[in-house]
């Protein structure tokens, strides 16, 4: 792989809803691809399904055996914040992600989160320390719009408590609302080409995105693309200059998860648009570095 210079680098924990849908194999595999990333540990989350922490879990293992890595692996908290309350025990993912933030550790700790947001929320809310010692890049929201939400926001909507926990905590936030992350688009015979041929973990990308394009569960999708819209996780802690942002207040999060502007909440990063391509072609060159390399 390229090599680049060791003050550039920094710790990350990526905390994925890994067995929702499609998308968050290609992040994980983006991220442990990126010599700038040095990956502290994946934490699985929930999607608020019964037993989908572990479904998530058994996906993030699923990868690493494909790629023949071994990283750290945490089990989320098992129900959003909203319907279970704070937990009186926090989850290994919780209480791993405030050991690491409070590791004396020169390098900066960013959380890419690419779910609900509940195992960042229950470690913020059992030691608020950490607060100042993370940076946190989250898939998520409809933004800072008043306007209708043109579909229940996934990620928010499945612990609407937990997303307005964080968005209103003061923590430094980069945020990747839902008309930025859907722009960005593959196409399923780009990837037969692409992702397909490289090794085994780009034989188990493509053919667990045919699978979930032919269940019943993608009836929101076009059929024969895909918006990998967990990548721009990755993307914007390798170079946070591939998009274009602002820094406006955080929305806080209604039920239906469209936004309100509420007075006083803090200022945060807000995402207005990322390039597509250049996440994409990102991914597909580490994937075949890494094949060849293999």
């Amino acid at each position: 792989m390229i090599q680049i210079p060791d003050e550039k680098k920094m710790r990350v924990i990526i905390d994925t809803d890994a067995a929702c849908e499609a998308d968050d194999p290609f992040a994980i595999v983006q991220a442990l691809l990126s010599p700038k990333l040095i990956v502290k540990g994946i934490l699985a989350e929930h999607f608020n399904e019964k037993g989908s922490v572990q479904r998530s879990y058994d996906e993030i293992l699923t990868i690493l055996n494909c790629m023949d890595m071994e990283v750290p692996v945490y089990m989320g908290e098992e129900d959003p914040v909203e319907k279970a309350g704070w937990p009186e025990k926090a989850s290994e993912a919780a209480d791993f992600i405030i050991s690491e933030a409070l590791r004396d550790d020169p390098k900066p700790l960013y959380i890419l989160c690419q779910g609900a947001i509940t195992n960042l929320a229950v470690a913020l809310h059992k030691n608020p320390e950490i607060r100042d010692r993370i940076k946190i890049i989250w898939i998520g929201t409809h933004g800072t719009e008043k306007r209708k939400a043109p579909f229940r926001e996934f990620n928010a909507g499945n612990d609407v408590a937990a997303a307005n926990y964080i968005l209103e905590s003061g923590a430094e936030i980069w945020l990747v609302p839902s008309d930025v992350y859907v722009t960005v688009t593959v196409g399923l015979a780009e990837l037969k080409v692409k992702v397909f041929p490289y090794g085994k973990i780009g034989k188990h990308l493509y053919e667990n995105m045919i699978e979930y394009n032919l269940s019943p569960y993608a009836g929101w999708t076009q059929g024969e693309s895909w918006s990998l819209g967990d990548s721009p996780a990755i993307a914007l802690a390798i170079n946070p200059g591939c998009g274009r942002f602002e820094y406006e207040p955080a929305p806080h999060i209604n039920e239906d998860t469209t936004s309100t502007l509420r007075p006083g909440n803090p200022v945060i990063r807000v995402y207005k648009s990322v390039d597509s391509r250049y996440i994409l072609e990102d991914f597909f060159a580490k994937l075949k570095l890494f094949c060849g390399e293999k």
